[in-house]
């Protein structure tokens, strides 16, 4: 079917996206000189008389809603041919899933967001609508008049009131973003199937990664090890199973979101090496005491180990099969509980895998000095791919370089000239023995000094 150039006042400009019931348009009303969002029923529907109630009643709902938390419904009405639109604000800053596009956020402005969601889920329960659907793709964002933006929750298809939530008897929801309530006909729902599904909004806002069936959600911090015990705390509350253990509303949720999104409280502090050093220097010391008796040249020996730093340390992660060696200067803050492939574009799950720098907090930005190295185990996928499409914006590409020691073997790539003035170094290796797997992936970022990427290439140990 032709699509049509104009509906009523609004000229259209282009599609926003197409759903299962209909289509956006962006089109722009020229009496009052502004963008809006038009929403018009599919043509193979318009003869569906459920579908189109369906259809009315997610404008009606929306209008009903009366909130600036959510997308307010400005014009309705019907095409020549007959097919039902409704006219909304435009949301000009995309959706929380353009945001997530590019990996996990910051913890701090995930959990911001997330309750800014679960504020506007609390302003449709104030109004007697349960929304069911809640998932990033309908979390919608606009650029308010300060340049901030203002967070909208949208595409109401599937919401009901509050006073028909408790008969439904028809399953609905988007899979990862689903309560157990909703996806049993009969079971009868309430506002805590909307926080269920915050819930899961939070949690991959924060790790990148849908949240697993309920009941088998993996803990956040496992694959986001910098996130706080409080955070984790509240987003596994919202994705309690038995809904009488969840945050009793949207509104409690966000409240303690607001609360925990201070970095001091969303963050988990890195472990500090110095620390673990002093641990170990202890143990030293004890070991001499005991061989004293037996030769005075050990206990000296083991005393000078002590006084004098090493130039080394040796790094592991929390299960043991992946660790290296790294300058002792980088060895001041540790990250040891894996990584998700997914960063960098393989198949999501959490795998064993470090990062450990003189500051952890520097690594992400290529302006800032940092040494230090990153090493992350992978079992699927094809590392070398991955590293062979990487870039780095302001770096001058050096070009690559085979690598092969008796226990891996792969290709080095180095970027220089930095921000920092500083260099970088990414590096796939795969079993010398031509056995495939398991794959490393080694980010190694140098400022200043010599070049250690062979050496900490050299330590690697797997097993």
């Amino acid at each position: 079917m032709h699509s049509p150039e104009r509906i009523g006042r609004y000229r259209l400009e282009r599609p926003l996206g197409t759903g299962a019931f209909g289509t956006v348009w962006l089109a722009h009303d020229d009496q009052l000189d502004a963008p809006v969002a038009v929403k018009v029923l599919a043509d193979n529907w318009s003869h569906r008389l459920d579908i189109r109630e369906r259809f009315l009643s997610e404008a009606r709902l929306l209008r009903r809603a009366g909130s600036n938390r959510v997308v307010q419904v400005f014009d309705i009405g019907e095409l020549p041919d007959g097919r039902p639109y409704f006219v909304m604000e435009y949301a000009d800053a995309g959706t929380l899933a353009d945001l997530l596009a590019p990996g996990p956020l910051p913890v701090p402005e995930a959990l911001r967001l997330t309750a800014e969601a679960a504020r506007s889920a609390a302003a449709l329960h104030e109004a007697g609508i349960v929304h069911r659907d809640i998932k990033p793709s309908n979390v919608l964002l606009r650029t308010a008049p300060d340049g901030t933006r203002r967070l909208l929750l949208a595409d109401l298809g599937l919401a009901k009131s509050l006073a028909q939530a408790s008969g439904l008897t028809l399953a609905a929801g988007s899979a990862g973003y689903q309560p157990p309530e909703q996806a049993q006909p009969g079971e009868g729902i309430d506002a805590r199937a909307d926080v269920y599904s915050l819930g899961a909004v939070g949690y991959e806002l924060v790790t990148g990664t849908v949240p697993g069936a309920p009941g088998k959600v993996v803990r956040p911090e496992r694959l986001r090890p910098d996130l706080g015990e409080d955070a984790q705390r509240a987003l596994m509350r919202a994705l309690e199973p038995d809904r009488e253990r969840r945050w009793p509303g949207a509104q409690a949720f966000a409240d303690e979101l607001d609360r925990l999104a201070a970095p001091a409280s969303a963050l988990r502090r890195p472990k500090r090496l110095d620390a673990v050093r002093r641990r170990l220097n202890a143990v030293t010391l004890g070991v001499a005491a005991v061989l004293a008796a037996g030769g005075a040249a050990v206990a000296v020996t083991l005393l000078n180990h002590r006084s004098a730093p090493p130039e080394e340390v040796r790094i592991a992660d929390t299960t043991g099969r992946v660790a290296a060696e790294v300058p002792a200067g980088w060895g001041r803050q540790l990250r040891d509980s894996g990584w998700d492939p997914k960063a960098l574009g393989l198949a999501p799950g959490h795998e064993p895998g470090f990062e450990v720098a003189e500051d952890l907090a520097k690594w992400p930005d290529l302006s800032t000095p940092v040494d230090g190295a990153f090493v992350g185990l992978s079992e699927r996928g094809d590392v070398g791919g991955r590293v062979d499409a990487l870039t780095h914006d302001g770096c001058h590409y050096d070009g690559s370089r085979a690598f092969t020691t008796t226990a891996w073997q792969g290709r080095v790539r180095t970027w220089s000239g930095c921000a920092d003035g500083g260099s970088i170094t990414e590096s796939a290796l795969a079993p010398a023995d031509g056995s495939g797997r398991p794959q490393l992936y080694v980010q190694i970022r140098q400022h200043g000094g010599g070049d250690a990427t062979d050496r900490v290439l050299g330590s690697l140990r797997v097993t």
